[in-house]
């Protein structure tokens, strides 16, 4: 996995390491640290092995990411002070997950959005979602 963004983060320029444990890392893009971005402090915990999807993280993967989840909410909550959160993992082609490198995103919310309020489901329960009859 030579060429995998997330088991060489240094690939990507504009991604920082923001904080790790031995198991995992907490990544932010620069444009996250922006104002007033639609993702503003936004950032994904990986593990530091290629594992595909949140389906093949050990035992230790899934701690370890539940305890930098925790550092990363302190984090997050002292230098953008938002809202709420959503949090989520895309798994397959078809749950939108493009990099192939398990990523749980870590989405703070803000009450000036046009969307606030409005959490994973709505994209789901949308008219626009609706499927054909087979």
């Amino acid at each position: 996995m030579k060429n995998c963004l997330f088991c060489y983060p240094e690939l990507e320029p504009t991604q920082n390491v923001i904080m790790s444990n031995e198991f995992c890392m907490f990544l932010q893009l620069d444009e996250a640290k922006q104002k007033g971005n639609q993702l503003e402090g936004a950032g994904v915990i990986v593990p530091r092995k290629h594992r595909k999807t949140a389906f093949d993280l050990t035992l230790e993967e899934w701690n370890a990411t539940y305890t930098l989840l925790q550092d990363v909410k302190r984090y997050l909550d002292e230098k953008y002070q938002p809202h709420g959160y959503n949090l989520g993992w895309n798994c397959g082609e078809v749950g939108g997950q493009h990099i192939f490198h398990s990523h749980f995103h870590v989405l703070p919310r803000y009450e000036d959005e046009p969307l606030a309020g409005r959490g994973i489901r709505h994209l789901f329960k949308s008219q626009n979602n609706q499927r054909q009859d087979s």
